[in-house]
């Protein structure tokens, strides 16, 4: 016999079109401008039911960013067999996102999320060590020709570029020309 279940039941069809209408309004609205009420409006569901699954418009959005319904595909890590030359360009990618029109606002809102939900945290936090990340490019890179050695410690330098970056972008610290092969150089040297 099955045990009754508290709350309610997470609708997947729900989920998916709400996550998708708060993509869709971001890109035509920007962050600043979408609210729960459009965003419950575009997916056809009342606002209720957003609130009952996220605590705010910056946890939809993190969600969305982690589900690769923000930005998908355009922060890929190359993999030329050159670390240093792939982080770099990774990094003058991810400086050209926060500096258009929503880049900033979007990392806030990401950065937002976690700090309010400890599950957005940890997904944001497993998301670094997935196929792709920044953390699995780093750790192909070890003991190859010209690249890292054995001992690097892989995780602490993908946490190291990506926390300059969130701090950059929450100072708005301006990125000049060379601050990526900079800050590349700086974290896993030359």
């Amino acid at each position: 016999m099955p045990l009754p279940r508290n709350g309610p039941v997470r609708s997947e069809a729900v989920r998916q079109a709400v996550l998708q209408a708060a993509a869709d309004s971001l890109v035509d609205r920007g962050y600043d401008a979408l609210t729960i009420e459009g965003i419950a409006a575009r997916a056809g569901v009342g606002k209720q039911t957003i609130y009952r699954w996220w605590p705010s418009k910056g946890a939809i959005i993190a969600e969305c960013l982690l589900e690769g319904k923000v930005l998908s595909g355009r922060l890929v890590l190359p993999d030329t067999g050159d670390i240093r030359r792939d982080l770099g360009e990774w990094l003058r990618t991810v400086f050209a996102v926060l500096g258009g029109e929503h880049g900033e606002a979007l990392l806030r809102s990401l950065v937002a999320a976690a700090a309010e939900n400890a599950d957005v945290g940890r997904r944001l936090r497993d998301s670094l060590t997935v196929s792709g990340s920044v953390t699995e490019r780093l750790r192909a890179a070890v003991g190859t020709a010209s690249n890292l050695a054995p001992e690097t410690p892989v995780e602490e330098l993908a946490e190291a570029l990506i926390g300059a970056v969130i701090v950059r972008a929450l100072s708005r610290v301006p990125v000049r020309d060379g601050d990526a092969d900079r800050l590349v150089a700086a974290v896993i040297g030359r």
